[in-house]
């Protein structure tokens, strides 16, 4: 079966639909699928529910859909460097369901592993847990989670090969392993793609069982979500930089 698109757009051909579930990878802007979620904005679909750990920022990332309102609900555990996002939601535009890190990461990590739910002390006797089922374990408490199971998986590796088999490089491993197994259709976004068998078996992170498209983006832009600098004072003594 070829998995190898030409863009991003006939990645997405007939793939997507007002209304569906999305999880797009990435941790801050590291490892985004950026290019993916272009094709999605310039798809016009609408009413999203986006699964993502945060929702970009202005002009990037989610945020290009939350331009577009495309985003009807995001599932998220953090969203503050997003100003249209706190507008929006405010405006009462957008909904949010607010999960902590940890549990986001398992609820996913469970839905590509089948699990329809789990239990977890996270958020026990807060907010986060009403409405939920709770039980008591070994003497403590605990609330039941959903697994998720998106419509369609967007994620970013570093490497890919035609088949599907995709390397993550460090921060950029965050949530895009567990979204590519956690979906009707994953498609993958590769900076460096290639053939079959070039990849050490050992450095799969993903198996391209998982994964039913790719696409190549070698120029993949790195965002750096807050720019911190410093001003460097020459020493006194010596005359070099500290």
């Amino acid at each position: 079966m070829k998995k190898v698109y030409p863009d991003p757009k006939s990645a997405l051909a007939g793939l997507l639909k007002d209304g569906m579930l999305v999880h797009a990878g990435g941790f801050g802007l590291c490892g985004i699928p950026e290019e993916l979620i272009k094709a999605i904005r310039d798809s016009g679909v609408k009413n999203l529910t986006v699964v993502s750990n945060n929702a970009g920022v202005d002009g990037a990332g989610l945020g290009l859909l939350l331009e577009a309102k495309q985003v009807k609900k995001m599932i998220s555990s953090y969203v503050g460097e997003n100003k249209l996002f706190a507008q929006q939601y405010l405006a009462g535009e957008l909904e949010i369901e607010f999960n902590p890190q940890g549990t986001l990461a398992e609820r996913i990590r469970a839905g590509g592993a089948g699990i329809p739910a789990f239990y977890t002390r996270t958020g026990v006797g807060t907010d986060i847990a009403k409405g939920k089922e709770e039980r008591e374990f070994d003497g403590e408490r605990y609330i039941m989670e959903r697994g998720i199971v998106a419509d369609l998986a967007v994620v970013h590796a570093w490497m890919g090969d035609h088949e599907g088999n995709l390397v993550y490089r460090k921060t950029a491993r965050n949530f895009n392993p567990m979204m590519a197994t956690a979906a009707k259709v994953t498609v993958a976004e590769v900076e460096h793609l290639v053939r079959p068998g070039e990849i050490d078996p050992d450095h799969i992170i993903t198996p391209g069982v998982f994964v039913q498209r790719i696409v190549h983006v070698p120029n993949a832009v790195k965002h750096i979500e807050q720019r911190t600098v410093r001003k460097r004072v020459a020493a006194a003594a010596t005359g070099e930089e500290v």
